[in-house]
């Protein structure tokens, strides 16, 4: 896979800077908002299956509380680091404000390979980790919720834990839950809902049909998987598809029903019948109409850029596409659709789910996804708009609308004391 190793907080911070530029934003202003508000690193000890004792790390960042509560996932890989999470943290304060909830950005990760663990271990982590972390989180300061390699279950023991400390059930600390234990519906499929309302709508501009356009999505996750599905029940034909085994490709497209039924039976896309397999690297680089990279950081890069075919690439990933990759893109002609805005649906309805909790009022599936379906035109419409009127890329015009609403909260508040 071809990666270019750049520190993502150094890229965040790279766009933050270029946005608060053209914004014209004081020094003072800059200064609080490219800076995290807390950082907590966490050292803890869990007991394994075999009576050892080992040792795990974790982090939690909230980046900037001024417009409500942190929000942001947590991820369990070997791969974390605290500038990723510092990133990722950045980059949740931008989505929360790019649709318009009220939600400051937050991450947190552990140090670990959950595929490693058994379940009983992943458990003892997790609820380890939820402990060291509940000095920060709570519905009303910090409400995490899944990210890489997490999931409703996770997030149930997150929950339990928090609420076993308090005395009471607490619901609202946490999102992407079980249905049973104050759930939302829609929840699963909303990061890829969303990426399918911006696609949709990205496609109209450029004037695309669906059905005669091909797609190409990197990563079979969560939201990959789903993205795939929703374009292909929506006409377009899905040429190339991979996971973290490498990638498949039929040209005359793939049947994404059965591909999830594939991956679900044997674990991987690999070996997919009436496919030919690629690399990961290979898969970026085939002749489509839109690119979905769906999977991690950096992938399109200064060194692959240039041979990258697709007309609009849709950010269902945080932070796919590097500073570089970007200039070139731009000169390029092709059309960007931020990870701020293309993946913003699954914070959005995990604040749909945080209202329900706290109300104790819960909402139907259809009622869900239209309100998701109207805040992700809406956004898309407003970031697009700006982009035209500031005569700049959808990422840029994305941030100046970002950066603007979280500096206007900060101005208004002040600095205390």
């Amino acid at each position: 896979m071809a990666v270019e190793v750049e520190n993502p907080y150094a890229v965040a911070v790279a766009q933050f800077d270029e946005a608060a530029e053209r914004l014209g934003l004081s020094q003072a202003m800059r200064a609080i908002l490219r800076k995290p508000k807390r950082e907590l690193t966490v050292n803890f000890p869990v007991r394994m299956d075999n009576g050892d004792v080992e040792m795990f790390t974790g982090y939690r960042v909230q980046h900037n509380i001024n417009r409500g509560p942190a929000k942001g996932g947590i991820r369990f890989s070997p791969e974390v680091s605290l500038d990723e999470v510092r990133a990722l943290a950045m980059w949740m304060t931008w989505k929360c404000a790019v649709v318009g909830i009220p939600f400051g950005g937050a991450k947190g990760g552990v140090i670990c390979d959950p595929h490693k663990l058994s379940r009983a271990e992943l458990e003892r982590l997790t609820r380890r980790y939820a402990t060291e972390i509940s000095i920060l989180i709570g519905p009303d300061s910090d409400i995490p919720a899944p990210d890489m390699n997490t999931n409703p279950q996770i997030m149930g023991w997150i929950m339990d834990t928090y609420s076993m400390h308090q005395g009471y059930s607490v619901p609202a600390v946490i999102t992407g839950k079980p249905l049973a234990i104050g759930g939302s519906e829609g929840r699963l499929e909303a990061t890829a809902r969303g990426v399918q309302v911006v696609t949709r709508e990205a496609m109209k501009d450029m004037g695309m049909n669906p059905e005669d356009s091909v797609v190409v999505v990197q990563g079979f996750g969560n939201v990959g998987s789903i993205t795939a599905r929703l374009l292909h029940e929506i006409g377009c034909k899905v040429v190339g598809l991979s996971d973290i085994n490498g990638a498949v490709y039929n040209s005359n497209g793939i049947d994404v029903h059965r591909a999830l039924r594939y991956s679900k039976e044997h674990g991987t896309l690999k070996g997919l019948p009436e496919t030919e397999p690629l690399t990961n690297s290979e898969l970026l680089e085939l002749p489509c109409d839109v690119l979905v990279p769906a999977a991690l950081e950096n992938q399109l890069t200064g060194r692959n850029a240039s041979r990258v075919k697709a007309r609009l690439i849709i950010e269902a990933a945080n932070g796919p596409t590097t500073p570089d990759a970007d200039h070139i893109f731009n000169d390029r002609g092709i059309i960007v659709v931020p990870d701020i805005l293309a993946n913003a649906g699954g914070v959005t309805v995990s604040y749909f789910e945080w209202v329900q909790d706290l109300q104790r009022f819960f909402w139907a599936e259809n009622e869900i996804n239209n309100r998701l379906e109207s805040i992700m035109e809406r956004s898309y419409q407003a970031v697009r708009l700006k982009s035209l009127e500031q005569e700049v890329n959808l990422r840029m015009g994305a941030y100046l609308l970002a950066v603007a609403r979280v500096a206007e909260a900060t101005e208004i508040r002040g600095v205390y004391p």
